[in-house]
């Protein structure tokens, strides 16, 4: 059920959490994100940015924002590449996991552009390709973000009903 046309959110607050590993890439996340906002009347001074080092430290970061009561959502965007070893799939799984159980607890929507390529390597042709790939990627969770908090608007609405 894609809606083209949201209404933006009254007074809404968005914040958006990206690790700084290969930051040259993760910013297209952020461009794509903030460009579809805006496409959807939400300038990015209702969006509020938070760098953290990695993907695993977005998690808590993400809690903190969310209890705050100041946002209607929380976005995550990073890359977590498998560097010839297990670390990858632990640490994805444990911050994809960890997004799952704050929106949960919490009740405002967490969402993920927190990628996990299975085979990133250094080279020109994954770096064109992800970086790419996360223009599209920002543009997509944009979208989610905004159905996902119109759609929590009308179940209220319904509910207090």
């Amino acid at each position: 059920m894609s809606q083209k046309n949201l209404p933006p959110p009254e007074t809404a607050r968005f914040a958006f959490i990206q690790s700084s590993w290969h930051q040259d890439i993760v910013d297209q996340g952020r461009l794509g994100f903030t460009a579809e906002m805006a496409r959807h009347g939400i300038g990015a001074d209702d969006i509020d940015f938070f760098a953290v080092p990695g993907a695993f430290e977005i998690p808590l970061h993400a809690k903190k924002l969310a209890k705050s009561g100041r946002y209607a959502a929380i976005i995550a965007c990073g890359l977590v590449v498998d560097g010839g070893i297990y670390r990858h799939e632990f640490v994805a799984d444990a911050v994809i996991n960890a997004l799952m159980g704050i929106q949960l607890e919490t009740g405002v929507p967490v969402f993920s552009a927190v990628l996990t390529p299975q085979n990133f390597h250094e080279h020109e042709e994954h770096r064109k390709f992800f970086t790419a790939h996360f223009l599209t990627k920002g543009k997509e969770v944009a979208q989610a973000c905004l159905e996902t908090v119109a759609g929590l608007k009308r179940l209220e609405s319904l509910l207090a009903a």
